[in-house]
């Protein structure tokens, strides 16, 4: 039956056609028994009136999207019913995946749309993280990496369908859920993922810009988006229904009636009774772990749709999972995923890869997740690989993508392209890495003076306008005989506690240690020999803040007072670093010749004997090169950092992320070949904890998951 026949025998009892086919030189019986029927025909229909089409709204008040008419004489149009996807009044199962356009350059969206492609993928998922666009509040950034609707048409130049997941929570294993941080340094505090009007009036704000630019790309309007979610696995969070409602009605406000919502959540009553939208005309889709069963789930979801209106469709079907900081690498077997997503496919399901390419967590962007509480804090990987068939770097050829490029060869209507190649890689050796700086003796360079903070108590870096990176905190107290005891009710993430003598040139710059998240134990601070007063400095890092569940409300820095024998320490001066002024760094440095000479700035009113002298875990800055002599030998590459600690990395300008092989399982970091250029390329990393011995990092050409000499430490 075409799906022009099936929608008129679906509306039979309402149709003016059943009155056109009654001759009108029928007999008076005639015409009277048919009054009659049509008459008891209109009363059954008011008692049990038929559902409306999933993607048409019910809300009189939002406009409508003409459809866009096709050469053959039918309708452009993407829509639900008789329990299937139906894409211009033809059948359609979805078999997308997820691939994150801010999880890769810009230079790459096509290389790994094609790979998808390869893969028999027909459509393409995406989140949209609401922190990489509007990183300051009402600062706007769709350029670059963040240009979306670049990536949206590239989508459909390739012949994609679009299913798009703008949140405002998305999740995603990405710094605070996609939230932007700034929204943690409002008082009174936001209600996140609520009904909060001061919360609902940013979002609002957040969605008047970006959902107009998505307007023309929508489906119906010649576009290659079909489907738009509303925020994300609720039903694992929260039941607040006005917060959902309120949602769908500003996507309609902007998008008009005809294009199809949907939402996300596990399959297992409890989280759908909480994260559908009764009611709403929004598509309910499920997502549950590779392996279980679908269909008792998919029926379950029926009960969350109109009848009808519930093609099974698992948003998530995970290809692999992800992993934390302290972990073994997360892998999945390629054949048992196979089975499982064939179980899916081989009776007409529809599922999405989630991931299909995973990508890299660059910058400061990566999130984090909690255990049993608060304080079982962990943090993801830089790499966000996922065990995807697409891997971080493009590879395709390994088993996983073999097995289910196999089973989705069977179910596709499409011929699949040919398969490309991997990527060209290249090991570019071993790198010098020089000392050029230590982090106490550039902070001036690092922090803009005005910048600097002053506040009888510590403030946390959302309060001060610190979105990523680093806050040092710095304070003054009389030295004891004995030594003191120094306590941070709540340090979130690494605390690294130094210490030095205030004036004079009668000490150096101790380290303390590290007070920490998970274990926050007090510290034994010696007196130093201290004459004068002793200066206090503790460095905070931001690993990542939590992006799923009860403790989403994640701010960093400092965030209790700071006690010194039991006593509260007052006068704290604050310097946010976010490595915006790395190139200012350089030049400073580039005409120095001994870096480790390099005086304190006047802000600390004292020079350090000499920060040689320093412990080794004192963070410092180190700088390498190498070349490539010609344009030919610019590949992707990796660079190792077995045998360092902790910290984060630069190549040319651009932050890598987070490396950590200390405690593992990532020993290298991904860089893409257009971070890289013909002739000199300069790599600057922090080092936290312990450089390496040799001070050498290399340039190799294939991933290592296999550091971490502790896995499971944190």
């Amino acid at each position: 039956m075409t799906r022009k026949a099936r929608r008129s025998s679906n509306h039979s009892g309402r149709s003016p056609a059943i009155v056109s086919h009654i001759s009108m030189s029928s007999k008076t019986t005639t015409i009277f028994l048919f009054v009659f029927l049509l008459l008891a025909i209109a009363a059954f229909g008011a008692l049990f009136p038929s559902l409306p089409p999933l993607n048409v709204s019910t809300t009189p008040s939002i406009s409508r999207h003409s459809r866009l008419s096709l050469g053959n004489g039918g309708e452009r149009g993407f829509e639900i019913g008789d329990d299937k996807f139906w894409k211009d009044g033809e059948a359609f199962q979805i078999i997308g995946g997820d691939v994150h356009y801010f999880r890769i350059v810009p230079q790459y969206w096509e290389d790994r749309l094609l790979r998808a492609k390869a893969l028999g993928l027909n459509t393409i998922q995406t989140y949209v993280p609401w922190n990489l666009h509007e990183p300051r509040s009402d600062e706007w950034v769709f350029e670059g990496i963040a240009d979306i609707e670049a990536f949206l048409k590239l989508c459909q130049k390739l012949g994609f369908l679009v299913m798009l997941r703008p949140g405002p929570y998305i999740c995603a294993e990405w710094d605070l859920g996609g939230f932007p941080a700034w929204l943690l340094g409002i008082e009174p505090s936001l209600r996140l993922r609520s009904s909060d009007p001061a919360y609902l009036q940013l979002v609002e704000r957040w969605w008047g810009i970006l959902l107009p630019k998505i307007v023309p790309l929508l489906y119906n309007n010649g576009g290659p988006i079909i489907m738009i979610q509303i925020e994300n696995e609720y039903g694992s969070y929260a039941n607040d229904k006005s917060y959902l409602h309120h949602l769908v009605s500003l996507a309609r406000r902007h998008l008009g009636s005809n294009t199809i919502l949907y939402t996300t959540d596990g399959g297992s009553r409890a989280t759908l009774n909480k994260g559908t939208i009764p009611g709403a005309n929004v598509f309910s889709a499920v997502d549950f772990t590779t392996g279980d069963d679908p269909w008792p789930i998919f029926k379950l979801q029926q009960e969350y749709n109109a009848p009808g209106r519930s093609p099974p469709l698992s948003s998530e079907f995970y290809t692999g999972w992800l992993t934390h900081w302290g972990e073994k690498n997360a892998r999945t077997d390629a054949s048992y995923t196979a089975i499982a997503l064939e179980t899916i496919l081989s009776r007409n399901g529809s599922a999405v890869l989630y991931m299909a390419h995973g990508g890299t967590n660059f910058g400061f962007f990566s999130g984090a997740n909690t255990g049993a509480d608060e304080s079982d804090y962990k943090p993801d990987l830089t790499s966000y690989d996922y065990d995807a068939p697409i891997k971080e770097s493009g590879d395709i050829d390994n088993a996983k993508f073999r097995a289910l490029q196999r089973v989705i060869k069977q179910y596709s209507t499409v011929s699949s392209p040919l398969v490309p190649p991997n990527n060209g890689r290249r090991m570019y050796g071993r790198l010098g890495m020089q000392k050029i700086a230590s982090f106490f003796g550039v902070i001036e360079t690092l922090c803009d003076p005005k910048d600097m903070i002053e506040a009888d108590n510590p403030m946390s870096m959302e309060s001060v306008g610190q979105m990523f990176g680093f806050m040092l905190y710095v304070s003054e107290y009389r030295p004891k005989e004995n030594g003191s005891i120094l306590s941070i009710p709540k340090a979130c993430l690494k605390a690294q506690v130094f210490v030095s003598c205030a004036s004079g040139d009668d000490g150096n710059l101790i380290y303390i240690g590290t007070i920490e998240r998970w274990s926050n134990m007090a510290l034994s601070v010696s007196n130093n020999n201290c004459v004068s007063n002793i200066r206090l400095f503790i460095l905070v890092e931001n690993m990542g803040r939590v992006n799923y569940g009860s403790y989403i409300y994640d701010r960093k820095g400092i965030l209790s007072l700071v006690l010194l024998d039991g006593h509260i320490l007052k006068g704290w001066k604050m310097f946010p670093i976010s490595f915006q002024n790395l190139d200012k760094l350089l030049k400073v440095n580039s005409i120095m010749q001994d870096a480790d000479s390099i005086p304190v700035k006047p802000l600390f009113r004292k020079k350090l004997k000499s920060y040689s002298d320093i412990t080794l875990k004192a963070p410092a800055f180190y700088e390498g090169h190498f070349k490539i002599d010609s344009v030919n030998q610019v590949k992707d590459t990796y660079l190792s950092f077995k045998g360092w600690g902790k910290g984060i990395a630069f190549v040319n300008g651009f932050n890598l992320g987070r490396f950590w092989p200390l405690v593992g399982p990532q020993c290298n970091l991904y860089v893409p070949a257009p971070v890289l250029k013909h002739g000199d390329n300069v790599v600057v990393i922090l080092e936290l904890e312990a450089p390496n011995p040799n001070l050498v990092i290399s340039s190799v050409d294939q991933p290592d998951f296999t550091c971490g000499s502790n896995l499971n430490q944190i």
